[in-house]
């Protein structure tokens, strides 16, 4: 069972597989803290708040000036805020992803053969030189 799970482990898909995975979880922290530090301070801004991360619908009858993780501890709460900047992180990493396997597509693409274009002149030699040739008769 060792060695057929020895086998399976180094086949070259299974690794690749693997180096994708560890780079996926790093840039996934890094478009992370772009959206997180970056991106959202300037939108909460000028929504009128300090942490777009906190914005959240009380369920419980929370008071609205609480953090989310607060309001939490108080009842169940929409964290409706968290959930845009997720859904931000999905988009740019997806994005990002496209145009990552859009580059690959077109260095594997094949270079489109080019077809050689008949010239007349040479369509017209060939026909010369094929009437030219002996059809078998003799002529006397």
């Amino acid at each position: 069972m060792m060695s057929e799970f020895k086998q399976f482990a180094m086949k070259g898909n299974v690794m690749d597989l693997a180096v994708g995975v560890i780079i996926g979880s790093a840039f996934a922290k890094i478009v992370d803290s772009l959206v997180q530090d970056i991106i959202m301070p300037p939108i909460g801004r000028l929504i009128g708040g300090l942490d777009f991360a906190n914005y959240y619908l009380p369920l419980n009858g929370q008071a609205m000036d609480l953090t989310l993780v607060e309001a939490k501890k108080l009842g169940a709460v929409i964290a409706y805020g968290n959930f845009l900047t997720v859904l931000l992180n999905f988009a740019i990493l997806a994005f990002i992803i496209f145009q990552m396997i859009r580059m690959m597509n077109k260095l594997r693409a094949p270079e489109p053969v080019a077809t050689p274009v008949e010239v007349e002149e040479v369509l017209l030699l060939r026909e010369i030189r094929d009437s030219l040739k002996p059809s078998g008769r003799t002529t006397i």
